[in-house]
């Protein structure tokens, strides 16, 4: 394979950094705008649209606002897809959103047990375990297991609930803001939130994943 590389690299300058899967890639999309099947623009407006406008980056800032912001909570856990579309995201697979807020006593996880419903807009692509059966599996039966897997340890005290996305209804979660972060502004506070704290699999920066045992 590496003979036939070098042998063809004079012919393919252009394409030589491309690794095999982005090489398959730029041939099929090179075959299927030959035979009009798709549109170079719009496919590239495409790839903008979730590289630029939509991904947890979106999802960091309803969080944020909604720490600092307390109208806006109560919108957003009233009615979440207009309190979203005020900060101007929207779109497919956003259309009935619900955000469920956690709290001291309570932390929130998000599955999709039939296939991988998920919130685009707020928070772009699904990543590839949460399409694995056995995450969609195990959230619901054991979901203090899977937890400690993605490394979150909660107090046996804390109720977990499981919300699980559809077609019809996705959830997103709004976690804890962390301690100690008076005074942050917004920018400051979205670059705290992670894509897994809004599906609850993880947590924001600045919050221990296991609880801190208190001197007694």
């Amino acid at each position: 394979m590496s003979h036939d590389h070098a042998h063809h690299a004079h012919d393919h300058d252009h394409g030589s950094d491309l690794s095999p899967i982005e090489a398959r890639v730029r041939a099929l999309e090179s075959l299927l705008t030959e035979k009009g099947y798709i549109d170079p623009a719009s496919l590239d407006a495409l790839v903008e649209l979730y590289e630029t406008k939509v991904g947890p980056h979106a999802g960091a800032r309803v969080v944020a606002r909604a720490w600092v912001d307390p109208d806006f909570r109560a919108r957003l856990l009233a009615d979440a897809t207009p309190a979203i579309a005020e900060l101007g995201i929207g779109g497919r697979g956003g259309e009935h959103m619900v955000v469920v807020e956690n709290t001291p006593e309570t932390h929130n996880l998000v599955v999709c047990t039939l296939c991988s419903c998920y919130p685009w807009p707020v928070l772009g692509l699904p990543p590839v375990w949460y399409k694995a059966p056995p995450y969609r599996a195990r959230a619901v039966i054991d979901p203090r297991g899977v937890l400690a897997e993605f490394g979150v340890t909660l107090p046996e005290t804390t109720r977990i609930t499981v919300w699980d996305s559809t077609a019809e209804t996705r959830y997103m979660v709004l976690p804890l803001r962390p301690a100690e972060t008076e005074g942050f502004d917004e920018a400051a506070l979205a670059a705290l939130v992670t894509r897994d704290a809004m599906i609850g699999t993880g947590l924001p920066k600045g919050i221990p994943a296991a609880p801190v045992e208190m001197p007694v």
